[in-house]
């Protein structure tokens, strides 16, 4: 061979196990993504979810209840929408050069509000759930009017857990 196909072969031999190894690496990270994600669907719901106290309910009840508890999560889903929106909305004030400091009240205030309106409107259609259920069903289920966000469970070290010592609240 030619000192020029040599070096054409040599080339086309390091394209071919780049390519190669592009490819396993790619394999790789897919399969344990798709892994994560069957993994995360063979899951139990959390302890504690409404999803997960659904569960418990007589089977000839239990659809009704999610679809009921589902079409309440969306109906107050733009109140939390509002709610988290009006908060970036303050806390991008506080990072600016024009901190407006009545404004960021404000904008904390309607965070506020929208948040206690999305939860009204949960418990108050929890409560109308609970009204049709049986006095068992209705027992089991009676623990989704429990305040427990979404940090329930967090170590209070973290970002999401922290609090400040004058507001602190017990747990309820």
């Amino acid at each position: 061979m030619s000192p020029k196909a040599l070096k054409i072969a040599l080339i086309g031999s390091v394209a071919l196990n780049l390519f190669a190894v592009a490819a396993g690496a790619t394999l790789l990270v897919t399969r344990a993504q798709v892994e994560d994600r069957v993994e995360a669907q063979h899951r139990p719901a959390r302890a504690g979810s409404p999803m997960r106290l659904v569960d418990q309910l007589d089977p000839a009840v239990r659809e009704r209840v999610r679809e009921t508890l589902r079409a309440s999560a969306l109906a107050a889903r733009p109140d939390f929408e509002e709610a988290r929106l009006k908060r970036r909305q303050a806390v991008e004030m506080g990072r600016s050069a024009t901190f407006d400091a009545v404004r960021a009240e404000a904008l904390l205030e309607e965070s506020r509000n929208a948040e206690l309106r999305g939860r009204a409107r949960l418990e108050a259609d929890a409560v109308a759930l609970l009204a049709t259920l049986e006095p068992d069903d209705r027992r089991a289920l009676s623990e989704i009017l429990t305040r427990r966000g979404r940090a329930a469970g967090r170590d209070h070290g973290g970002r999401h857990g922290r609090q400040d010592a004058s507001k602190a609240t017990p747990p309820a």
